[in-house]
Protein backbone atom coordinates (compact mmCIF):
# COMPACT_ATOMS: atom_id res chain seq x y z
CA UNK A 1 0.00 0.00 0.00
CA UNK A 2 1.35 3.44 -0.97
CA UNK A 3 1.34 6.18 1.69
CA UNK A 4 0.35 9.50 0.10
CA UNK A 5 2.19 12.49 1.57
CA UNK A 6 1.55 16.25 1.46
CA UNK A 7 4.51 18.56 2.23
CA UNK A 8 4.13 21.97 3.91
CA UNK A 9 7.31 24.05 4.21
CA UNK A 10 8.04 27.63 3.16
CA UNK A 11 11.51 26.68 1.89
CA UNK A 12 11.30 25.26 -1.63
CA UNK A 13 14.75 23.66 -1.33
CA UNK A 14 13.54 21.68 1.69
CA UNK A 15 10.39 20.58 -0.12
CA UNK A 16 12.36 19.48 -3.18
CA UNK A 17 14.77 17.47 -1.05
CA UNK A 18 12.04 15.78 0.99
CA UNK A 19 9.94 15.13 -2.13
CA UNK A 20 12.82 13.43 -3.95
CA UNK A 21 13.69 11.40 -0.86
CA UNK A 22 10.15 10.15 -0.29
CA UNK A 23 9.39 9.53 -3.97
CA UNK A 24 12.52 7.39 -4.23
CA UNK A 25 10.67 4.60 -2.41
CA UNK A 26 7.84 2.70 -4.10
CA UNK A 27 5.60 2.76 -1.02
CA UNK A 28 5.73 6.56 -0.54
CA UNK A 29 4.29 9.20 -2.87
CA UNK A 30 4.23 13.00 -2.50
CA UNK A 31 0.81 14.12 -3.76
CA UNK A 32 1.03 17.86 -3.09
CA UNK A 33 2.98 20.76 -1.62
CA UNK A 34 2.34 24.13 0.01
CA UNK A 35 4.49 26.94 1.36
CA UNK A 36 2.03 28.51 3.78
CA UNK A 37 -0.91 27.80 6.09
CA UNK A 38 -3.38 29.33 3.62
CA UNK A 39 -2.09 27.22 0.72
CA UNK A 40 -2.17 24.07 2.84
CA UNK A 41 -5.76 24.64 3.97
CA UNK A 42 -6.78 25.12 0.34
CA UNK A 43 -4.85 22.15 -1.10
CA UNK A 44 -4.61 19.37 1.48
CA UNK A 45 -8.35 18.46 1.66
CA UNK A 46 -8.51 17.59 -2.03
CA UNK A 47 -5.12 15.89 -2.25
CA UNK A 48 -6.08 12.49 -0.88
CA UNK A 49 -3.06 12.60 1.42
CA UNK A 50 -2.65 10.07 4.23
CA UNK A 51 0.13 12.03 5.96
CA UNK A 52 0.88 15.75 6.11
CA UNK A 53 4.51 16.65 6.86
CA UNK A 54 4.32 20.13 8.41
CA UNK A 55 7.01 22.67 9.17
CA UNK A 56 6.40 24.19 12.61
CA UNK A 57 7.24 27.74 11.49
CA UNK A 58 5.37 29.14 8.49
CA UNK A 59 5.13 32.71 7.13
CA UNK A 60 1.42 33.15 7.90
CA UNK A 61 1.08 31.05 11.03
CA UNK A 62 2.49 27.85 12.47
CA UNK A 63 2.31 24.19 11.66
CA UNK A 64 0.91 23.24 15.05
CA UNK A 65 -2.29 25.25 14.62
CA UNK A 66 -2.38 24.09 10.99
CA UNK A 67 -2.22 20.50 12.28
CA UNK A 68 -5.15 21.17 14.60
CA UNK A 69 -7.23 22.73 11.80
CA UNK A 70 -6.46 19.96 9.31
CA UNK A 71 -7.23 17.26 11.87
CA UNK A 72 -10.57 18.89 12.64
CA UNK A 73 -11.46 18.85 8.93
CA UNK A 74 -9.83 15.52 8.09
CA UNK A 75 -9.82 13.24 11.16
CA UNK A 76 -8.12 10.40 9.24
CA UNK A 77 -5.17 12.57 8.22
CA UNK A 78 -1.94 11.91 10.14
CA UNK A 79 0.40 14.85 10.83
CA UNK A 80 4.16 14.66 11.20
CA UNK A 81 5.86 17.84 12.45
CA UNK A 82 9.24 18.65 10.86
CA UNK A 83 11.35 21.40 12.40
CA UNK A 84 14.89 22.74 12.79
CA UNK A 85 14.41 23.47 16.49
CA UNK A 86 14.34 21.27 19.60
CA UNK A 87 11.57 22.74 21.74
CA UNK A 88 9.64 20.90 24.46
CA UNK A 89 6.94 23.59 24.35
CA UNK A 90 6.38 22.99 20.64
CA UNK A 91 6.45 19.22 21.23
CA UNK A 92 3.73 19.49 23.88
CA UNK A 93 1.55 21.76 21.73
CA UNK A 94 2.02 19.53 18.67
CA UNK A 95 0.90 16.39 20.49
CA UNK A 96 -2.07 18.21 22.01
CA UNK A 97 -2.97 19.38 18.50
CA UNK A 98 -3.16 15.78 17.33
CA UNK A 99 0.24 15.32 15.69
CA UNK A 100 1.50 11.74 15.48
CA UNK A 101 5.14 12.65 15.54
CA UNK A 102 7.77 15.37 15.81
CA UNK A 103 11.13 15.04 14.02
CA UNK A 104 14.07 17.36 13.41
CA UNK A 105 15.17 18.40 9.92
CA UNK A 106 18.60 16.97 10.62
CA UNK A 107 17.05 13.49 10.61
CA UNK A 108 18.76 11.21 8.09
CA UNK A 109 16.85 10.25 4.96
CA UNK A 110 16.18 6.61 5.80
CA UNK A 111 14.83 7.59 9.24
CA UNK A 112 12.49 10.19 7.72
CA UNK A 113 11.10 7.60 5.31
CA UNK A 114 10.50 5.24 8.22
CA UNK A 115 8.93 8.06 10.25
CA UNK A 116 6.40 8.71 7.48
CA UNK A 117 5.65 4.98 7.19
CA UNK A 118 5.14 4.68 10.95
CA UNK A 119 2.76 7.64 11.07
CA UNK A 120 0.86 6.48 7.96
CA UNK A 121 0.31 3.10 9.61
CA UNK A 122 -1.22 4.77 12.66
CA UNK A 123 1.86 4.67 14.85
CA UNK A 124 3.34 7.38 17.05
CA UNK A 125 6.83 8.87 16.95
CA UNK A 126 7.54 9.85 20.53
CA UNK A 127 10.85 8.62 21.88
CA UNK A 128 11.43 7.96 25.59
CA UNK A 129 12.85 11.44 26.26
CA UNK A 130 9.96 13.17 24.51
CA UNK A 131 7.39 11.06 26.35
CA UNK A 132 9.03 11.80 29.71
CA UNK A 133 9.10 15.54 28.96
CA UNK A 134 5.46 15.49 27.93
CA UNK A 135 4.29 13.64 31.05
CA UNK A 136 6.39 15.90 33.29
CA UNK A 137 4.82 18.97 31.71
CA UNK A 138 1.30 17.62 32.28
CA UNK A 139 2.08 16.82 35.92
CA UNK A 140 3.58 20.28 36.56
CA UNK A 141 0.60 22.08 35.12
CA UNK A 142 -1.85 19.89 37.03
CA UNK A 143 -0.10 20.79 40.28
CA UNK A 144 0.00 24.55 39.65
CA UNK A 145 -2.72 26.99 40.53
CA UNK A 146 -3.95 28.37 37.20
CA UNK A 147 -6.22 25.68 35.68
CA UNK A 148 -5.87 27.23 32.22
CA UNK A 149 -2.09 26.82 32.02
CA UNK A 150 -2.50 23.64 29.96
CA UNK A 151 -4.50 25.42 27.24
CA UNK A 152 -2.84 26.31 23.96
CA UNK A 153 -2.90 29.94 22.84
CA UNK A 154 -5.86 29.29 20.55
CA UNK A 155 -7.76 27.36 23.22
CA UNK A 156 -7.16 30.17 25.71
CA UNK A 157 -8.56 32.68 23.21
CA UNK A 158 -11.68 30.54 22.72
CA UNK A 159 -11.97 30.17 26.50
CA UNK A 160 -11.82 33.95 26.96
CA UNK A 161 -14.47 34.46 24.28
CA UNK A 162 -16.72 31.93 26.04
CA UNK A 163 -16.34 34.07 29.15
CA UNK A 164 -17.51 37.06 27.09
CA UNK A 165 -20.70 35.16 26.27
CA UNK A 166 -19.96 34.62 22.57
CA UNK A 167 -21.47 31.69 20.66
CA UNK A 168 -19.33 29.25 18.64
CA UNK A 169 -20.42 31.02 15.46
CA UNK A 170 -19.40 34.41 16.82
CA UNK A 171 -16.06 33.03 18.03
CA UNK A 172 -15.44 31.44 14.62
CA UNK A 173 -16.07 34.79 12.90
CA UNK A 174 -13.77 36.62 15.32
CA UNK A 175 -10.94 34.10 14.95
CA UNK A 176 -11.43 33.42 11.22
CA UNK A 177 -11.97 29.71 11.84
CA UNK A 178 -14.58 27.17 10.80
CA UNK A 179 -17.36 26.77 13.36
CA UNK A 180 -16.55 23.05 13.55
CA UNK A 181 -12.97 23.91 14.51
CA UNK A 182 -14.22 26.13 17.34
CA UNK A 183 -16.43 23.26 18.57
CA UNK A 184 -13.34 21.06 18.65
CA UNK A 185 -11.43 23.70 20.61
CA UNK A 186 -14.30 23.91 23.09
CA UNK A 187 -14.34 20.11 23.53
CA UNK A 188 -10.57 20.02 24.05
CA UNK A 189 -10.49 22.86 26.58
CA UNK A 190 -13.41 21.41 28.56
CA UNK A 191 -11.58 18.08 28.76
CA UNK A 192 -8.33 19.74 29.84
CA UNK A 193 -10.10 21.79 32.51
CA UNK A 194 -12.09 18.82 33.78
CA UNK A 195 -15.40 20.51 32.97
CA UNK A 196 -18.55 18.99 31.52
CA UNK A 197 -20.47 21.99 30.23
CA UNK A 198 -19.78 25.22 28.40
CA UNK A 199 -21.55 27.20 31.13
CA UNK A 200 -18.99 25.96 33.64
CA UNK A 201 -16.21 27.29 31.39
CA UNK A 202 -18.00 30.65 31.15
CA UNK A 203 -18.21 30.91 34.94
CA UNK A 204 -14.53 29.96 35.34
CA UNK A 205 -13.45 32.46 32.66
CA UNK A 206 -15.43 35.22 34.36
CA UNK A 207 -13.90 34.38 37.76
CA UNK A 208 -10.35 34.36 36.37
CA UNK A 209 -10.90 37.74 34.71
CA UNK A 210 -11.82 39.41 38.00
CA UNK A 211 -8.99 41.58 39.35
CA UNK A 212 -7.36 40.43 42.56
CA UNK A 213 -8.67 42.20 45.69
CA UNK A 214 -6.65 45.28 46.62
CA UNK A 215 -4.80 45.34 49.92
CA UNK A 216 -5.24 49.08 50.21
CA UNK A 217 -7.64 50.43 52.81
Amino acid sequence: MVARVFLVDDHEVVRVGVRELLNSDDDLEVVGEAGSVAEALARVPGSGADVAVLDVRLPDGNGIELCRELRSRLPELKCLMLTSFTDDEALFDAIMAGASGFVLKRIVGHDLQNAVRTVAAGGSLLDARSTAALLDRIRRERDQGDPTRSLTEQERTVFDHIGEGLTNKQIAEKMFLAEKTVKNYVSHLLAKLGLERRTQAAVLATRLRKPAPSNEE
